[in-house]
Formats: C-alpha cells, structure tokens, sequence
C-alpha cells in the first residue's frame, strides 16, 4: 500500500487515484491512459520514479520518499490556454505545502524583503521556491488524443525527503526545512487545494484571476534578473507577467521585452549573467 489517498473535495468533484510505489515517469504513465481513452480526472502518484523529466528534456530525479504526481487533464477547447495550467499547478502547490507543511523553516521578512513575501513563492514558469532554493518543478506534456482533444499531463515533483546535488541552482528538500511531512499528507492537500485553483481558471476563462494570484506569490517580482532565452542572456528587472503569463522585464534603456519562454536566474547570478 502506498498510503495515497484523495482529499474528499476531490472526490466528490469525480477526480480519480492510480498510486504506485514506483513508475518510469507519471507524466509518461498519464499520458498513455489517455491515449487507452482515459478522459481526465486521473492522478498518477508514486514514491519513486526511475525516469523522470524536466523542461527542455533535463532529468528529473525522485528518489524513494519524494513525491512524483501527475493530474491528466483533457481539453475539448482553447488549447491555446493549456500551457497555463502549469500556473494553477503552481498555485495549488503552494497552497498544499502551507497546509501540509507549516513546521518548514521559512525566513520572511517583516517588511515582506528578506527571502520573500510569501512562506513558499513562484518562480516563472513553473518552479516553487523556499528560501530562495528550488523545492518542487511542475513539467507539462501534451498529446493531442483526435481533433477535438488534448490531453495535458500536469506533472509535479516535490524534493520532500531529498534534493538533487548535481544541479547548477540551489535546492532544498522539505526534510532539510525540518518540515514534518511526507508525500502522501502533501498529495492529500494538493488535490484539495487543486479544486479551487482549477475552478478559477475554468478552461483559461478565468486567467486574469489566476495571473493576480500567481503575481501574489512571485519570486523575484520587482528584482534584477537574467533570462536565458536560446543562447542569449536578456536582463532587466522583473515587472510583471502579462495577460498571457508570459515575463516581462524592463530593459536598462526603459523598454519593455515579453519572453514566452526562458531561464529566470536572480541575484547574483543575473549579475555574472545567468551562468
């Protein structure tokens, strides 16, 4: 047994459970239920995950007590509005860890400086923070399954026991933040905090909402950064995301440059150039 379980909002809102001790990838697994005709609704949970992925096909390592889940979601329209689930995502995420995990030692400022203004915070596109330190990733897979349907596997690693150590960014696990929490009580609060994130966003009807509440929660927001975008390395500061959820940086001479897609590096690795 895994010890897996959904939230009662969860069930109740018809949502479904397939848990594993451990799978290749869960986003992979999601992605064939629904390519098998599964219509959505479906988490997809394990403990370990032998072959994880990241953004831009980078590995992303669960080892034994770390939580891999993933939420298949099918569309029927505005496709277009798919990749924003992986702010929803985010959101949900943050929430889950404020219930799940209210022991981690997070520092805040009292003026709301310091490491943020936020217990745990988002860093564009799909990163959550705490203490400045990578915590989880969220990596969205899509498959258009026939014309009218895209299936959108919504996946989420969480560093609850370990951390990786061979990465190029600072990370931390929720056991080096002294949090008294394992992956089946932070699943438990996620897919409960997921029905109010995805009850706004309402197929992308209701971005504007999720953007205001992605904003509450950003890392960075207001701070110099350096973004990775191909091979050039674009700096600025960091003024908002747009309607879209795109970033975007004031430029040194004023002007404003919308990225869709990027690295975000802060502090002193902006300043060196994002590396």
């Amino acid at each position: 047994m895994t010890g897996f379980r959904l939230a009662p909002s969860a069930e109740f809102a018809g949502y479904r459970l397939e848990a594993h001790e451990s799978v290749g990838s869960t986003n992979a697994l999601a992605l064939e239920r629904a390519q098998g005709g599964d219509t959505g609704k479906l988490w997809i949970t394990a403990l370990k995950q032998e072959a994880g992925r990241g953004r831009r096909g980078r590995v992303w390592a669960t080892p034994d007590g770390n939580l891999a889940a993933t939420l298949l979601v099918t569309l029927g329209r505005n496709f277009e509005r798919a990749a924003t689930l992986g702010f929803v995502a985010g959101l949900a995420l943050a929430d889950a860890l404020d219930a799940a995990a209210p022991t981690a030692r997070i520092h805040i400022a009292p003026d709301g400086g310091g490491a943020g203004r936020n217990r745990y915070e988002l860093k564009w596109p799909n990163d959550v923070l705490a203490n400045g330190s990578k915590l989880a990733g969220i990596l969205l897979e899509s498959s258009l399954i026939r014309p009218q349907c895209m299936a959108i596997a919504v996946g989420i690693g969480v560093n609850v026991v370990a951390h990786p150590q061979d990465v190029p960014y600072p990370a931390t696990s929720l056991s080096e933040l002294g949090a008294n929490c394992d992956a089946q009580a932070l699943f438990y609060a996620l897919s409960d905090a997921w029905m109010d994130h995805m009850s706004v966003w309402r197929d992308g009807a209701g971005l504007a909402a999720i953007r205001d509440r992605w904003l509450a929660r950003a890392a960075g927001l207001g701070s110099q950064v350096a973004v990775r975008v191909g091979g050039d390395v674009k700096r600025g500061v960091f003024e908002t995301i747009d309607d879209e959820c795109r970033f975007v940086i004031r430029e040194a001479d004023g002007g404003r440059l919308t990225i869709s897609a990027g690295d975000v590096h802060f502090g002193a690795v902006a300043s060196a150039g994002a590396g």
